[in-house]
């Protein structure tokens, strides 16, 4: 493994959001310096850099977390203190203490990590300077407030357009597949070609965990977020696309395997499997004028409607060859429910 790769994200985050976190810390710095002369004002800062997130939710549940942690932190130096007096040894025993406190309280390990660590500062540098306890616990609080603050003034993310995209993406990628399904069944297939077009279907699952993510992230996005009124439906739009696809994955892995498992070079010859092919491939330029409607701003639903054929009409199927029954019957009932989904049956 490349050394590289341990110390290197596979993505920079935005720059928007580094602006942000430099221009917290900076503000906390000052306003904590104005407020609370004397000190350094270490803490502040490190609260409004590690308060500033992506979300203004994460930020607040950050700045809980930090100032949770500091004040637990405080007060188990204190109680320590008020037990053992002034041993050098507490500080290694206030560190331990507050470690398995975390744990037997079931802290974050955010806020896990701040009790330790402001039980140490506590102990070792705050026994010498007056107030040193109370003025960090304000410090942070005012570090954490700087970063909220920042964070919601200063253009707080929305984390819709991943989210579109990857359910769009996913969309396509089905339609995609089931043209290569279609193509399947009329063409001569090898068994290499059989596994690889059940492999690449397989890879619907990845992109169908992606887009749920990337929802998720979204609808994180704008929790507490003053501009969520204005995104939710669109968010709502994709998410209610993604409960219909996600059916759609399972009747196309299905269809694919089936096929994989069932083919024969005979298979060609029945009259009935054109005609699957035909409707499969109907579904699938359905479904991809499904995907442009949602895509489309000023289209009306209307004229999308209009343009869709008639997917799976009744189909006359003469009675197959005993070896192919069991592959059109179970092709014919998926299709039939891969057309319920695309149409919201």
């Amino acid at each position: 493994m490349r050394l590289t790769t341990t110390v290197r994200a596979t993505s920079r985050l935005p720059l928007l959001q580094v602006a942000k976190v430099a221009v917290a810390t900076v503000l906390a710095w000052i306003v904590a310096e104005l407020l609370l002369p004397g000190q350094l004002p270490v803490f502040a800062t490190i609260a409004a850099l590690l308060v500033v997130q992506p979300s203004v939710n994460q930020t607040l549940g950050k700045a809980i977390e930090r100032s949770l942690g500091v004040i637990v932190g405080v007060l188990v130096a204190y109680a320590i203190t008020l037990v053992f007096h002034g041993a050098s040894w507490i500080v290694l025993l206030a560190i331990v203490v507050a470690i398995f406190l975390g744990w037997v309280l079931r802290l974050t390990p955010g806020t896990a990590n701040q009790v330790p660590i402001s039980a140490m500062l506590v102990l070792s540098i705050g026994t010498s300077t007056p107030n040193y306890a109370l003025d960090r616990i304000v410090e942070t609080i005012i570090g954490a407030i700087i970063g909220i603050i920042v964070n919601v003034a200063i253009v707080p993310p929305v984390l819709l357009a991943p989210a579109h995209q990857s359910v769009m993406r996913l969309a396509n990628e089905i339609a995609a597949t089931l043209e290569r399904l279609a193509a399947a069944l009329i063409s001569a297939q090898k068994p290499a070609q059989l596994e690889e077009l059940l492999i690449t279907a397989r890879l619907l699952r990845p992109m169908q965990a992606k887009a749920d993510a990337a929802l998720k992230q979204g609808e994180e996005s704008l929790k507490l977020n003053p501009r969520r009124s204005r995104h939710r439906d669109v968010l709502a739009e994709d998410a209610e696309l993604l409960a219909r696809l996600t059916p759609l994955i399972t009747r196309v892995l299905g269809m694919t395997r089936a096929l994989r498992d069932h083919y024969d070079d005979g298979l060609r010859t029945e009259p009935a499997v054109r005609a699957i092919s035909s409707e499969i491939t109907r579904a699938a330029h359905d479904l991809r004028l499904l995907v442009r409607h949602k895509e489309s701003d000023g289209m009306e639903p209307e004229a999308t409607t209009a343009e869709l054929p008639a997917l799976t009409a009744p189909l006359s199927v003469m009675l197959p060859q005993s070896t192919h029954w069991i592959l059109i019957g179970s092709l014919m009932e998926d299709l039939r429910r891969v057309r319920e989904e695309i149409l919201g049956e």
